[in-house]
C-alpha cells in the first residue's frame, strides 16, 4: 500500500511539474520572416494574416523581409534558426520550385521545415505595359513569333512564381521572349510599369492597383477558366490550350519544432483565416484565405514538389 501511495504522489509531483512548464505559446515576440521583398504578394499575406494574429493573441508578431535569390536566402535563414517556434517562414509554391531549378541548395525543402498551413491560394494574370501594341492573348504571341527574343518579361527572381508561371506560358505557345530578373514582386512590378520590361504573368494581389488605374494591360487569368472577379478577362487556357497555374502562400517552421508548438500555430492561424475581415481584406487583394492541417499542407508539398519536377522540365527553367 505505502508503495502504491509513492507512486501516486510520484505522478502527481510529474503532473504538477509539467503543469508549471506547460505556457501557451507565444510567450514573446515571434519573428516572422518573409522569403521576398516588400510589395509582393507574399508580403501583403504576411502583413495581413499577422497583422490579424497578432490582435487576436496578443502578442507580437515583428515582420522581416529577406529577399534574394527566388527566397532561398530567407529560407536558409529559416532553416539555421531555432526550432522553437519563435521565427517562422513565409514562403509561396516557388518554395518547392527551388528544389529543381537549383543545382544545390544549402538547406532540404521538404526535410528542414515543417508546414504549418496555406494561409492563401493566388490567382494570377498576364499583363502587358500599354505601350506594347497588344490587346489580347494571342496578339501577343503572334507578336512574340513575330519577334523571336526580343520582348522582356519581368519576375520575381529566378524560380519565382513569376518565373516559372511565365517560362511554362513561353514553353507552351512555343514562342521566346527575354527574362528579366528582380529580387521580389515589387520590384518586377515597379519595372513593368516603368517600361523597362514589357510583360508579366504575376499573382493579381501584387499587381490590381497598377489594372484599376491603367497602368497595364490585363490579357488573360493563370488559370484553366475565368474567375469571378474577373470574369470578362479569358483564361489563359483559351489561347494555350491546358495551361494552368496556381499558387499559395504558406507558413513554415524549422524542422524538429515541437508537435504543440505547431499544432497552436495552426489551430491560432485556422481562426484567424476565419474572420471575416480579414477575409474582406484578402478577397480585395484577390486572395483567398486557405487554411490546411500540417498534414494536409504535407500531402500538398509533396504533390507540388512532383508537379515543379515536370513544369521545370518542361520550360527549360534554371537558376541563373
Amino acid at each position: 500500500m505505502p508503495s502504491v501511495k509513492k507512486s501516486l504522489l510520484s505522478l502527481g509531483v510529474c503532473f504538477t511539474s509539467a503543469l508549471a512548464h506547460a505556457q501557451p505559446y507565444p510567450t514573446k515576440p515571434v519573428r516572422v520572416v518573409i522569403v521576398f521583398p516588400v510589395g509582393g504578394s507574399n508580403d501583403v499575406v504576411a502583413r495581413l494574416v499577422f497583422a490579424k494574429l497578432s490582435q487576436q493573441l496578443g502578442q507580437q508578431f515583428v515582420l522581416e523581409n529577406r529577399g534574394g535569390a527566388g527566397g532561398t536566402i530567407g529560407s536558409e535563414l529559416v532553416a539555421r534558426s531555432a526550432p522553437d517556434g519563435y521565427t517562422l517562414m513565409v514562403q509561396s509554391t516557388t518554395h518547392v520550385a527551388n528544389a529543381h531549378l537549383y543545382k544545390k541548395l544549402p538547406y532540404d525543402v521538404l526535410k528542414d521545415f515543417i508546414g504549418v498551413t496555406t494561409l492563401a491560394r493566388q490567382l494570377s494574370v498576364l499583363v502587358v505595359h500599354p505601350s506594347l501594341p497588344v490587346r489580347s492573348g494571342k496578339e501577343l504571341i503572334a507578336l512574340a513569333k513575330k519577334r523571336p527574343g526580343d520582348i522582356t518579361y519581368a519576375s520575381a527572381g529566378t524560380g519565382s512564381f513569376a518565373h516559372m508561371a511565365m517560362a511554362l506560358f513561353v514553353a507552351m505557345a512555343k514562342i521566346d521572349m527575354l527574362h528579366v530578373q528582380y529580387k521580389g514582386g515589387g520590384p518586377a512590378n515597379i519595372a513593368l510599369l516603368a517600361g523597362e520590361t514589357q510583360t508579366l504573368l504575376t499573382t493579381l494581389g501584387s499587381i490590381l492597383p497598377y489594372l484599376k488605374d491603367g497602368r497595364v494591360r490585363v490579357l488573360g487569368v493563370g488559370s484553366d477558366v475565368r474567375v469571378p472577379q474577373l470574369a470578362h478577362v479569358p483564361a489563359i487556357s483559351e489561347f494555350v490550350p491546358g495551361y494552368d497555374f496556381s499558387a499559395w502562400v504558406g507558413c513554415f517552421l524549422p524542422a524538429n519544432a515541437p508537435k504543440a508548438i505547431v499544432d497552436a500555430l495552426n489551430a491560432a492561424l485556422k481562426k484567424t483565416l476565419e474572420d471575416q475581415d480579414l477575409a474582406a481584406k484578402l478577397s480585395a487583394q484577390t486572395l483567398d484565405p486557405l487554411h490546411m492541417t500540417p498534414e494536409q499542407f504535407a500531402q500538398r508539398l509533396r504533390a507540388d514538389y512532383d508537379k515543379y519536377a515536370q513544369v521545370v522540365k518542361l520550360s527549360g527553367a534554371r537558376a541563373e
